[in-house]
């Protein structure tokens, strides 16, 4: 069984939030390594054992389950502003931004996550965080779509976000303005590529899954498997 933040014990997903918590403190010394790991567990009185058990995969585990945090604490803030006043492409620049901000602090221990999921080994592992990340941007936005609309959405937001992450990384500007701007052209740029979508479409629709309720099931599934990443509990 696959382990993710949703279907975790509460006591254990608590425990790992706590631990990842401490252990990124430690990331831009150590990287992201077991003597972080280690370092993270004596700050909040777990044993080498305890921290072990909770991510035995170590840094692809850690890294995966720091990323699945700050996707939770994005939703949560966005559920709580007013998105519904604004316009789509505006509520899109908020959750990337919230995402960003949020997580100001751990800058240096999010490249060096990324060097690690830059990996090819660790290239599906990459694909998955992204995905939740910018399912969950969308979903927050309000969109429920069923066609394919869902998937060039998404594909088109991963660009989106990938780029900016990287604008956001080195940027030393006030309230980071320089990644503010860079999103919003970056945004203003795929809304006037539609044809982009309409092609996209097009070879969709030579796929075999332009059955609206197979459409649907696919969907659910590869949203539940956008949030992996972790190893099942023994």
């Amino acid at each position: 069984m696959v382990t993710t933040p949703d279907t975790a014990q509460p006591d254990i997903r608590t425990q790992r939030d706590q631990l990842i918590q401490a252990v990124v403190m430690h990331v831009p010394f150590d990287g992201w390594t077991r003597a972080a790991l280690l370092r993270g567990a004596a700050d909040v009185g777990l044993s080498k054992a305890d921290a072990d058990a909770l991510f035995p995969g170590e840094a692809r585990d850690m890294i995966a389950w720091h990323s699945q945090m700050a996707d939770r604490r994005m939703m949560i803030a966005l559920e709580a502003a007013d998105l519904d006043s604004l316009k789509i492409r505006e509520r899109i620049a908020a959750a990337v931004m919230t995402r960003l901000e949020q997580n100001a602090d751990d800058r240096e221990a999010i490249r060096r996550g990324l060097a690690i999921l830059s990996k090819p080994q660790n290239t599906g592992l990459a694909l998955q965080l992204l995905y939740r990340t910018v399912d969950d941007m969308w979903f927050a936005a309000g969109d429920r779509s069923t066609d394919w609309n869902f998937y060039s959405k998404r594909m088109l937001l991963s660009g989106v976000y990938s780029s900016t992450l990287m604008v956001w990384l080195n940027d030393q500007t006030e309230d980071f303005a320089e990644t503010r701007a860079f999103l919003d052209r970056r945004i203003e740029n795929v809304m006037q590529i539609p044809k982009l979508k309409s092609r996209v479409a097009a070879m969709a629709e030579r796929l075999p899954l332009n059955i609206p309720g197979r459409v649907s099931a696919r969907m659910r599934a590869f949203r539940s498997f956008g949030r992996g990443g972790m190893r099942g509990e023994r």
